[in-house]
């Protein structure tokens, strides 16, 4: 079978199945099982597959017709520019996360008024594949970047990505969110938390709910449960001015906006491409009076 062929055919299989992309999906496949780039599978259509690479793109296939997502197929996801390495222990990295990283690297170079300066210390928490913080770690060079997350397997995924791809130190930490991090210690708080409530768990793409991580993805039964947890431990963990960044989740923003409390200011919240609100972020108040 030529790639041409075996093209043609994984895209009409893929359709029918009702896979979404399914053209991009048999591309992906058929390039991860011949081993070849996009280049090769256009400019080469008549290169024949070897039995071998018939097997694997037929397993591949079937894979993601029964709801297996491609980037667990192949492996990786494109993420900030970067190949990210992820397996079903992590969640899939999204373009929309891309805001939050967007977000922490303008506070992190001073773009915003009280925003910390010179060397900071940065953590990412709940980091899954290492996606956020090795995307700051890349783009604010004079940082120091840690990260938690509750899950060893992740943990290892995530040290993995740092350092093939920005080759320095990240301080990962296994940990429920800020647990065990000390006071008064960071200067930016990054994190893209769990905010899918388990009440739409039947809703949503079988994909994300038979395949990705519940731990990543569900926070309670109504979806602000992991922000209410969150934005005090970020303020322990902060120092004075310091600010906290959040990815939303769909029809979070009222709720997460009221947990910023008096001692919180610099309320922003940033909408993604689509205009949904996407990010939010506070700075935290210096104290009234020096003790």
């Amino acid at each position: 079978m030529r790639l041409q062929e075996a093209l043609r055919q994984g895209f009409a299989v893929l359709e029918e199945a009702g896979v979404p992309s399914p053209r991009l999906a048999a591309e992906l496949l058929l390039m991860h099982a011949a081993g070849c780039d996009r280049t090769c599978l256009y400019a080469h259509p008549e290169r024949e597959l070897s039995d071998a690479e018939r097997v694997l793109y037929g397993r591949y296939l079937n894979e993601r017709m029964h709801g297996k997502p491609t980037q667990y197929i192949i492996g990786r996801q494109e993420f900030w520019g970067l190949e990210f390495r992820v397996t079903p222990a992590v969640l899939i990295p999204r373009p929309e996360t891309e805001h939050v990283v967007e977000r922490a690297i303008e506070l992190a170079r001073g773009g915003a008024d009280g925003a910390p300066a010179g060397a900071l210390a940065i953590i990412d928490v709940g980091t899954g594949s290492g996606c956020i913080a090795v995307a700051l770690a890349g783009s604010v060079p004079g940082a120091q970047v840690f990260a938690t997350d509750i899950s060893a397997a992740s943990l290892a995924v995530a040290a993995d990505n740092a350092q093939r791809l920005v080759g320095r130190r990240i301080g990962f930490c296994r940990a429920d969110l800020l647990s065990g991090i000390a006071d008064a210690t960071m200067d930016i708080v990054v994190s893209n938390p769990p905010y899918v409530p388990l009440t739409q768990a039947a809703g949503l793409q079988r994909e994300i709910r038979e395949f990705e991580p519940a731990v990543a993805v569900f926070a309670g039964d109504h979806g602000p449960e992991i922000y209410a947890r969150l934005i005090p431990e970020a303020a322990r963990v902060l120092r004075p001015g310091g600010w906290v960044v959040l990815e939303l989740g769909f029809g979070m923003l009222d709720h997460v906006r009221a947990m910023f409390g008096a001692g919180w200011a610099d309320i922003d919240v940033r909408p993604d491409l689509a205009g949904i609100p996407r990010v939010i972020s506070g700075r935290l108040q210096p104290p009234l009076f020096a003790v």
